[in-house]
């Protein structure tokens, strides 16, 4: 018998869903455990014929609509869509666009230990969600609520916050542009596209050179208003529980004297500690 991957993940689900889980009736009659293959193609919406092809390999270039339909059929969790399309040779849109944007909690007090690592949590649109103090006290521009795209063109503190304005503004689009090719329909990032290119030409001249890159290891030089010139580092991560959101870490070189002046920063953040933000965001 023909078979594929994407085949024996369909089987393997099959057999670990049984009628009761899917408001099916059970007959008592089934030869083999979970579902029936047309019980699973009436689910999903499709022909009996077409799913007995997916199954048998025969049929191998489902579309995005019918694995998102197999995927609720067979009560995939998002790790289980994830491979669903692996298998099937896709990557999966987004399942839900727009909507409230939340900060791990777990994360938050995670990042709070960090004493000499700044940290940032972006959300899909660069809305700043979430800062630990030492990341608050690095950059007070970026408290949580500011949107990063929008405060890099319109807060006029940031060119002389950055050595090179013009690289981390280049940069910033970039980034932005890539985010956007991942969600096409996102509500807040209309939005936020749409009031950087009406108030700012710079930012429209930038996003018109088309450059898309994700946030990757790379240094930055910053001139901080109260311990002046840091040279940092930045490594960026997806965070899983929430697709979409990225955790910006930053550090310093040992024995540097950046090093030293982060150090001064988080004495200082002690002292006058601000509110790390758990609130929802668009």
């Amino acid at each position: 018998m023909t078979t594929s991957r994407l085949g024996d993940y369909l089987r393997s689900r099959r057999a670990r869903v049984t009628p009761p889980d899917v408001g099916l009736p059970e007959d008592g009659r089934r030869r083999v455990p979970g579902l029936r293959r047309e019980e699973v193609a009436l689910l999903a919406r499709i022909s009996v014929d077409y799913y007995l092809r997916l199954e048998q390999g025969r049929e191998r270039r489902p579309s995005a609509q019918v694995l998102d339909a197999l995927s609720d059929a067979l009560l995939l969790d998002d790790d289980g869509r994830l491979h669903l399309y692996r298998v099937a040779g896709m990557m999966p849109p987004p399942r839900h666009e727009g909507g409230i944007e939340r900060a791990d909690p777990h994360l938050l007090t995670l990042t709070e230990l960090w004493d000499r690592t700044p940290g940032l949590l972006l959300g899909r649109a660069y809305d700043v969600l979430a800062a630990n103090a030492l990341g608050r006290a690095v950059f007070p521009h970026l408290r949580p609520g500011a949107n990063l795209l929008l405060t890099m063109f319109l807060d006029p503190s940031v060119r002389s916050f950055h050595a090179d304005w013009e690289a981390a503004a280049a940069n910033a689009v970039a980034g932005f542009r890539f985010l956007a090719g991942a969600r096409p329909n996102d509500p807040r990032i209309h939005k936020v596209l749409r009031t950087a290119t009406e108030n700012s030409r710079e930012f429209a001249d930038l996003w018109n050179r088309q450059d898309a890159r994700g946030k990757s290891n790379a240094a930055k030089v910053l001139l901080h208003p109260d311990v002046g010139e840091l040279t940092l580092r930045m490594q960026t991560f997806d965070v899983r529980s929430a697709p979409g959101q990225q955790l910006v870490v930053y550090h310093a070189q040992e024995g540097t004297r950046t090093a030293d002046a982060l150090r001064l920063l988080g004495s200082l953040a002690v002292t006058r500690p601000g509110p790390r933000d758990d609130s929802p965001h668009p």
